[in-house]
C-alpha cells in the first residue's frame, strides 16, 4: 500500500505529468504547431526540474521516481528527437545516433543486471552534458520554428552538433567505463 501511495506524491505527480505530453508534443511538432510544442516542452522542462527540488524539499524522495523519472525524461526527449526527425526539423543521422546510444547503453544495463550484481549506474558528467544538449536542441529547434529568426536558426544547427559530439563522448566514456567497474567488482 506504501509503493501505491508514492504515486500521490507530487514530485511523482509531476513526473506521470511529462509522460501525458509526450502523445500532444508529438501531434504538435508532426502538424506544425511549433508554438504549442514549443510552450509544452517548456513546461514538461520546468516540471523535470520542479519534481526534483519537491522531492528533496518535501522529503518524498521515492523508489519509484527513482525509475520514474529518468524513464519520462528519455522518452519525452526520443519522442521529441523522432517528431523532429520525422518532419524534416533535425537530421535524421542526428535521431538515429541518439537513439542507437540510448538503446545501447540499456541494453547494456539490462545485461549487467541479468549477468552482475551491478545494480546501480549513476549518470556519468558526460551523459548529463549530454542530455543538457538533447534538451536545448529540442528547445532551441522548437523556438527557431517558432520565431524563424536567423539567430535562433544558428544556435539550432549549433544544438544539432554539439548533441552528436556529445551524444558520442558520453556514449564512448560509457563504453570504458563499464570494463573498469567490472573489474573493481572482481577484486573485491
Amino acid at each position: 500500500m506504501q509503493n501505491l501511495r508514492q504515486v500521490l506524491y507530487a514530485p511523482n505527480q509531476l513526473t506521470l505529468l511529462r509522460l501525458i505530453f509526450i502523445p500532444p508534443l508529438i501531434v504538435f511538432i508532426l502538424y506544425g504547431r511549433y508554438p504549442a510544442a514549443f510552450a509544452l516542452a517548456l513546461i514538461a522542462g520546468g516540471s523535470d526540474a520542479l519534481d526534483g527540488l519537491l522531492a528533496r524539499r518535501l522529503g518524498q524522495q521515492t523508489t519509484l521516481g527513482t525509475y520514474l523519472d529518468p524513464i519520462a525524461d528519455k522518452l519525452l526527449l526520443s519522442s521529441s528527437f523522432i517528431a523532429l526527425g520525422f518532419s524534416g526539423q533535425i537530421p535524421l543521422w542526428l535521431v538515429i545516433l541518439v537513439l542507437s546510444r540510448d538503446v545501447i547503453i540499456v541494453a547494456t544495463v539490462l545485461v549487467m543486471v541479468l549477468a552482475t550484481p551491478l545494480r546501480h549506474f549513476p549518470p556519468s558528467i558526460y551523459g548529463k552534458i549530454n542530455t543538457v544538449a538533447q534538451i536545448a536542441t529540442v528547445l532551441i529547434t522548437l523556438l527557431a520554428l517558432t520565431f524563424p529568426l536567423t539567430p535562433f536558426h544558428l544556435l539550432a544547427l549549433a544544438g544539432v552538433y554539439c548533441t552528436a559530439v556529445f551524444t558520442v563522448l558520453s556514449g564512448v566514456h560509457y563504453a570504458f567505463s563499464i570494463p573498469g567497474r567490472l573489474r573493481k567488482m572482481e577484486r573485491v
